[in-house]
């Protein structure tokens, strides 16, 4: 048998076959896509879990699990392992590795996951050593954790208990609101606006120089350049006046030699210039008899002119050494002007001169700084004129999606149990402090910011009569869970994630209201696909697929094993949630009924 069939076997409980319609396809190197579809709602978005495979993870020796498109329920005792399964997931798409989480005795762990994402399926790897090393891979190439957040990050949306609190966060209240208005144009206008206005606020602070100090910088750059114009330095000066002053300081020994090379060469009667125009004279006369020596005779008549040439300019540079000592003290005072511009400015000539350009610059700006303060004003007001334009339509889309989102919410609180709940998701703005950056909105001097002129806060009044509170100050964690529940199913149509999981959703949550929670997360499951931890069965059968996650001991350790449910092992999973092990046939009694009783809801909402 092979190892792929031994994962399905241990996953659902029974011998895979050829084809098998959990996921496994015979003959292949690797898992098939899984072709099951929804029925009800619009088409599953492409990119859902298909597979996870973990390693040595934790109580986790080896699994396999192949998941559903619609939702895929996980049950099990308290501490079984069933968020551990999250948590190898989270791995899966990018998050932080720990290595706490290395099954003990194991080098390290590793987790796969395996997307049905068009046009090809994606497989993304991780693994985490003991060590501490971390490692990933996308369809075999090795990538940074980074980069696989970037690529499967946007595939899941893991929701666990943090991700409830942070619904409490007003700011993401604002964002939620946004995304349910479908304002992302708006806000991204806005944003650049604002942006655009602190570039200009940046660039205006930089020109904000008091009179007096603009006047000081001014006069010390005109003084920088004046002096590096005046001093009209070139470049390789110095190292010419160097050399003049030390062919001065040898001026005898030079004029000496050059003499005897003046002699040497064109010293008359001795010179080798006569001997070699001699030997010139020689080889014309032989070439009177052999031709062969007229080319000779020609190059020894150019040798006679070049030592002539060579002896004069011996002369010459004897000549322009420098005698005169007004003459020499005039050189030294330039050496020195030079000298002393390089100590200020650069290090060589060039330097010196390219100082002197970007002084002359900075004063040009500094000459023109009111100017162009005054046009950085004039274009802060304008920018001022875009914030207050683009935060109004913002803020009026805002108003318009506040209503419609707190309806809808309300609607959906009824059908999750809170019927007499009301829900309102109020738009705010907040005037502006005297010396704070302020727009005007509808008459309003308002405060802004990237996001806008508005305060979004969700208010809530579970009981009719009481006033309606924020969020964050009246919610319990069964209510929160709840009103998570029902923003994320309005934000379904907006959300293009393919896999939904919620860890403990159920949190808080007593028997009465979990099953008006089960069919939301089935409704939500038509368009997503939807891994869904829970203690409850009213939650759990509205499954799609169950999975009942378990402890085992093996070779005197603990290991955790998933097992896919079928109908039947479905009853019992659910008798003992509803009554514990020892729950009997009134227990199964119970969980037929709900079972019965959930199927007739979904043909209900399919339309059967």
């Amino acid at each position: 048998m092979t190892e792929a069939a031994e994962a399905q076997m241990v996953e659902s409980g029974r011998p895979a076959a050829d084809g098998d319609a959990a996921g496994l396809d015979a003959g292949t190197d690797g898992p098939a896509v899984l072709s099951s579809e929804v029925s009800v709602g619009r088409p599953m978005a492409a990119g859902r879990l298909a597979e996870l495979a973990v390693h040595d993870l934790a109580l986790i020796e080896k699994l396999r699990i192949s998941f559903e498109p619609g939702l895929n329920v996980l049950t099990g005792e308290t501490g079984a392992g069933k968020s551990l399964l999250i948590d190898a997931l989270g791995l899966a798409v990018g998050a932080r590795a720990d290595t706490s989480l290395v099954r003990h005795g194991s080098d390290s762990a590793r987790v796969e996951a395996l997307f049905d994402r068009a046009p090809e399926p994606l497989i993304c790897v991780r693994e985490v050593s003991a060590a501490g090393r971390s490692t990933a891979r996308i369809d075999d190439e090795s990538v940074t954790a980074a980069r696989l957040a970037s690529v499967a990050g946007r595939l899941v949306e893991i929701h666990g208990q943090h991700d409830q609190q942070r619904l409490l966060d007003e700011r993401w209240q604002r964002d939620l609101l946004d995304a349910f208005g479908g304002l992302e144009a708006e806000r991204t206008a806005t944003t650049t606006a604002v942006e655009a206005w602190r570039l200009n606020q940046t660039a205006l602070a930089e020109l904000a120089l008091d009179p007096r100090e603009l006047a000081r910088r001014l006069e010390l750059q005109e003084h920088q350049v004046a002096e590096i114009a005046g001093a009209k330095v070139r470049v390789g000066e110095a190292a010419e006046i160097r050399g003049r002053l030390s062919s001065a300081q040898h001026a005898e020994s030079i004029a000496r030699g050059s003499g005897e090379i003046h002699d040497l060469l064109a010293g008359e009667g001795t010179g080798a210039r006569e001997t070699t125009a001699e030997a010139a004279r020689r080889a014309r006369d032989l070439a009177k008899l052999d031709e062969r020596y007229e080319s000779l005779g020609e190059r020894l008549a150019g040798l006679a002119a070049e030592l002539e040439d060579a002896g004069a300019e011996a002369t010459s540079l004897a000549e322009s050494v420098e005698h005169d000592p007004a003459a020499l003290s005039r050189v030294e005072e330039r050496l020195s002007v030079i000298y002393s511009l390089e100590r200020k400015y650069g290090e060589d000539e060039a330097a010196v001169i390219a100082y002197g350009e970007r002084a002359a610059a900075e004063a040009d700006r500094l000459r023109t700084l009111e100017v162009s303060r005054e046009s950085r004003q004039a274009e802060a007001a304008r920018l001022l004129q875009v914030v207050a334009a683009t935060s109004s339509v913002l803020s009026r889309g805002r108003q318009t999606a506040a209503q419609l989102l707190a309806k809808a919410v309300e609607e959906a609180l009824g059908g999750l149990g809170f019927r007499r709940t009301s829900f309102q998701v109020a738009v705010t703005r907040r005037p502006a402090g005297p010396a704070e950056p302020a727009v005007e909105v509808d008459g309003e001097r308002v405060a802004f910011d990237g996001s806008g002129v508005d305060s979004v806060v969700f208010l809530i009044a579970p009981n009719p009569g009481e006033p309606a509170r924020p969020l964050a100050r009246i919610a319990s964690g069964g209510e929160l869970s709840r009103v998570a529940l029902a923003i994320k199913q309005i934000l379904a149509e907006a959300d293009h994630t393919p896999t939904l999981v919620f860890d403990e959703i159920d949190s808080g949550i007593g028997g009465r209201s979990a099953e008006p929670v089960g069919r939301s997360l089935w409704e939500l499951a038509r368009s997503h696909q939807v891994l869904c931890v829970t203690h409850l069965g009213q939650i759990a059968a509205y499954a799609d697929a169950q999975f009942r996650i378990e402890k085992h001991q093996r070779d005197g350790r603990t290991v955790t094993e998933v097992h896919r449910l079928g109908a039947d092992e479905r009853v019992g999973e659910l008798a003992q949630m509803l009554a514990g092990a020892e729950g009997g046939a009134g227990a199964r009694a119970s969980a037929e009924e709900l079972l019965d009783r959930a199927e007739a809801w979904r043909r209900s909402a399919r339309g059967e």
